[in-house]
């Protein structure tokens, strides 16, 4: 249940569907104020949360800068790679990625640096329909196939959202991996609140950010005043994130 809500109110809280609601209630409004007053909030609406510039500078404040490799300690025991970066396509039979793959590219390279001894993936289905599609499951043919050994790689399967994640992974960690010293991979938008929930959970994380929306500050007019559609759907991971936290902080995952 929690999931099937979780995914509503992504619906709820993103930017395009208050613009479309004003522009309904424009549409549908008798009175001529009002719906001036629905057309120009849309507008506003619009032109804001299209903006490059705005949006870089709200996510660079949430996002947990990337940690430099000569930051990290020498060794760690794994790197806990959280689920979101792929999908399982029935209709071809193949696994696909998508810009979050960066997590599992990140982590795959601390492997073979030896920064990490294990990889530990966690995650279970992202789907509401193809439950039994388990990211975990389905990356580590992807894992082996780049060479790295099936003793390293620890799975997860079970989890719906990051305080599964947390949970979940504690649970096998303290079984495999007593008292380690773990980095957590996830994307930086991603990384405040996956570090609070594991933290509660009692495991020692360091972070290690990945794909970053935010990237050095441009002060170029296309990048400054320009509408860019693709910020319009960005900001629902933002908000997603913001409203994951308080709700998260709420109930005391983290």
């Amino acid at each position: 249940m929690f999931f099937i809500l979780s995914k509503l109110l992504s619906f709820l809280v993103s930017p395009l569907t208050w613009i479309i609601a004003f522009l309904f209630f424009a549409l549908l409004s008798r009175n001529a104020q009002k719906k001036k007053t629905c057309l120009v909030t849309a507008l506003v609406a619009l032109l804001f949360f299209s903006n490059s510039f705005i949006f870089d500078e709200c996510m660079r404040g949430w996002e947990i800068p990337i940690t430099r490799s000569q930051d990290l300690d020498s060794s760690y025991d794994a790197a806990i790679v959280l689920s979101g970066m792929l999908e399982y396509d029935v209709v071809n039979e193949r696994t696909q990625f998508n810009r979050r793959n960066d997590r599992l590219m990140q982590a795959i390279l601390l492997y073979k640096e030896g920064k990490v001894k294990k990889l530990f993936f966690s995650g279970g289905s992202g789907s509401l329909v193809h439950r039994g599609k388990k990211e975990s499951m389905l990356v580590k043919p992807f894992l082996v196939g780049m060479g790295v050994p099936p003793d390293d790689i620890l799975l997860e399967t079970e989890s719906d959202n990051t305080y599964q994640n947390a949970a979940y992974s504690k649970t096998i960690l303290d079984k495999s991996i007593p008292h380690g010293k773990f980095l957590l991979v996830t994307s930086a938008f991603h990384e405040r609140r996956a570090l609070a929930c594991f933290r509660k959970q009692g495991l020692t994380v360091t972070p290690y950010s990945t794909d970053r929306y935010s990237g050095p500050r441009k002060y170029i007019f296309d990048h400054l005043f320009i509408p860019d559609s693709e910020v319009l759907f960005d900001w629902d991971t933002l908000t997603h994130e913001w409203v994951g936290y308080v709700i998260y902080k709420v109930m005391g995952y983290v």
